[in-house]
């Protein structure tokens, strides 16, 4: 299966991200992809009001998403926030496309490194998957990834391939963090990891961000084992893989670390 990484820098203008939405898309369609995936926070950037543009599945950016999809024959993820419990928002990721439709609300929310997403943020609760072409993908958000049991759970239900959609907020060793994450939950689940993150503003020279976690770059897809397919730097770039799922039983057969794993 082929698929792409659109690692973009999204901004407040939820109509500019939009643009860059069907861009990337078609970028990736032309290059054979049958699913892109964007970061975290693909509707509005961290750092501006969420709370006003929050908007449910079936509101006109979700929608405009859908178009995108339809029009370009490709299955899109990509972060929006839509409304939450008690005025907040929830941090959710959008798949839609071609005979798939659904999303998942980020479960774990990042109130650590001086930032509390719960003030504004309300949490999913529960794991999603959905099917594309016989191959079944597991959805996780950014802080998500410190987290092996929503790896394993989706491997559990199926999975064998694990999408994380990111806004990694920068600071010393975060990249390094990032890096050894992501490839520490495909060998936790033994899936694939597509890991998609927001591009770093300042590579398009933008100042610092602040508290708010912008984005550092560092998109990957590793294999189940642990290798890195596809490894970014920080600057926005569109990246297209092609990864085989079947590989994921030979993977299982030989370290079968889920069935081996024991309960406590």
């Amino acid at each position: 299966m082929r698929i792409a990484v659109a690692q973009i820098i999204s901004s407040a203008d939820t109509a500019a991200n939009l643009e860059l939405v069907w861009d990337y898309a078609a970028q990736a369609k032309n290059a054979g992809a049958r699913l892109v995936v964007f970061p975290e926070a693909t509707m509005r950037a961290f750092g501006h009001s969420l709370k006003d543009i929050a908007e449910p599945l079936d509101g006109p950016w979700a929608s405009e998403v859908r178009r995108i999809a339809k029009d370009l024959d490709i299955v899109i993820v990509a972060g929006m926030f839509t409304p939450g419990r008690d005025g907040r928002v929830r941090n959710t990721l959008l798949v839609t496309g071609p005979g798939v439709d659904t999303s998942y609300d980020k479960v774990h929310l990042f109130d650590a490194f001086g930032f509390t997403e719960s003030e504004t943020v309300d949490a999913g609760e529960a794991p999603v998957t959905f099917e594309l072409d016989g191959t079944v993908f597991g959805l996780a958000t950014c802080y998500d990834v410190r987290f092996p049991g929503l790896f394993t759970a989706n491997a559990n239900a199926g999975a064998q391939v694990n999408i994380v959609c990111a806004s990694w907020g920068a600071g010393e060793g975060k990249a390094e963090q990032w890096d050894l994450l992501v490839r520490a939950r495909a060998l936790d689940s033994t899936t694939f990891v597509i890991a998609c993150g927001q591009g770093d503003p300042q590579t398009a020279g933008a100042g610092p961000a602040g508290t708010a976690p912008t984005g550092i770059g560092h998109s990957a897809v590793v294999t189940p084992l642990g290798k890195a397919l596809v490894a970014l730097g920080g600057k926005p770039e569109l990246a297209v893989v092609d990864i085989e799922p079947s590989t994921v039983d030979d993977v299982r057969a030989t370290l079968p670390v889920l069935a081996n794993a024991r309960q406590f």
